[in-house]
């Protein structure tokens, strides 16, 4: 029977979509590329723990606040410390960070069209 292998893109309008391009590439070093974004697995797979969730929910969450955005990225990173201090490099600090929990470290950063960024380092499975 047919299924379902993972997330194959991500696609979401912006206002401006070169400069939302260019603040991901220079805030959280992504390698954007005038067509997206590739992320490829081994570069998850060499962090165990890590993984992509599909996750609905409620309507009348406030988990995604301060956005108004019906949803909210959740990056994977290797070095949580290390990510928010470039982000604070570039004027960028977190609206919520979490204590550590069972499934890794997270904080939330907004970017500058109102989205909500989970950031992740996953916990390695024990």
């Amino acid at each position: 029977m047919a299924k379902i292998l993972g997330l194959g893109g991500l696609f979401f309008k912006s206002a401006d979509p070169e400069a939302t391009n260019e603040w991901y590439a220079r805030v959280l070093g992504i390698d954007v590329q005038p067509w997206g974004v590739v992320f490829t697995p081994d570069a998850a797979a060499a962090h165990p723990g890590a993984a992509t969730v599909f996750s609905p929910f409620k309507a009348d969450t406030d988990y995604f606040a301060p956005s108004d955005k019906e949803f909210m990225f959740n990056l994977m990173v290797d070095d949580l410390d290390g990510m928010l201090a470039r982000c604070a490099e570039h004027g960028v600090e977190p609206v919520k960070t979490f204590p550590d929990e069972a499934n890794g470290r997270f904080a939330h950063i907004m970017d500058p069209e109102g989205r909500k960024i989970e950031l992740w380092q996953p916990k390695p499975i024990e």
